[in-house]
């Protein structure tokens, strides 16, 4: 099966733009005046690693054999994970890029309190890479700076021994939506994610996947506690424990393709 994505995401650019002002991302409480603007378009061929704030590719420098384990490969942004490859904290493995730079240096994306953003991409969940009893990220929403807790993640997770993918508001173990990992193995799935950055319950997020030309979760919550403090800044890689008692870990990967960001305004 070829992993390449060259332009299916083109036509999910365009709705994005046509469609926002009508439906302002489907965040209550927003103005209908307001529209999507996008500010991140990445490529991984042109931009490579570029396109990230940081890289946490094997931080402990555990498995130097296995590096890079982050990469660009043709049109798309490959994660490896071996088994053997270990974070600073040993009960854990992490590969991970945050943020969304636009260019050089400091020129990075910066979501504060009050401002509502939207990350679009595709992602391919290869078999290999399994839901596990524990903890398996594969999309975080955190404060900058070593520390502090998740405050969104995306995580592939076993309930009652099934494998699903589901989105929680961290701190609160608020589940805000779930669905079956099985049908999303082994080919492309489209995100569509959506955070309004709000202190106590002036945040919400909305969570779509999409597999082809099917809407495969819609899920929503408003009133929620989506800021810690300074800012938010998104992560994508394979951050997983140890700690699974399913035998679900083993070698494997994810692709990314198509990243977009944009801006309510």
């Amino acid at each position: 099966m070829s992993t390449s994505r060259t332009s299916r995401r083109t036509l999910l650019g365009a709705a994005l733009g046509g469609a926002a002002a009508a439906t302002v991302g489907g965040l209550p409480g927003v103005a209908h005046a307001a529209s999507w603007q996008q500010k991140w378009a990445p490529s991984a061929g042109s931009d490579g690693l570029g396109a990230f704030e940081t890289i946490e590719d094997d931080r402990a420098d555990s498995h130097t054999a296995g590096q890079p384990h982050i990469f660009a490969t043709g049109d798309n942004w490959r994660f490896n994970m071996h088994m053997v490859d270990r974070d600073t904290s040993t009960d854990r493995q992490r590969q991970e890029v945050t943020g969304l730079r636009n260019g050089s240096g400091s020129n990075y994306l910066k979501w504060t309190e009050g401002q509502t953003w939207r990350i679009t991409y595709s992602m391919y969940i290869p078999s290999s890479l399994k839901a596990t009893t524990t903890f398996t990220h594969i999309m975080q929403m955190k404060q900058p700076g070593t520390g502090s807790s998740p405050i969104v993640v995306q995580s592939l997770r076993r309930v009652n021994g099934a494998q699903t993918i589901e989105l929680k508001l961290f701190d609160s173990d608020t589940l805000v939506g779930r669905t079956s990992l099985d049908p999303l193995h082994d080919k492309w799935t489209d995100v569509d994610f959506q955070i309004k950055v709000g202190n106590g319950s002036a945040g919400s997020v909305r969570w779509i996947l999409k597999s082809g030309s099917t809407t495969v979760i819609d899920a929503s919550k408003t009133g929620v506690d989506t800021f810690l403090a300074d800012r938010v800044r998104p992560k994508w890689g394979i951050y997983r424990s140890l700690g699974d008692t399913s035998g679900s870990l083993q070698d494997c990967y994810m692709l990314l393709t198509n990243l977009r960001g944009y801006q309510l305004v």
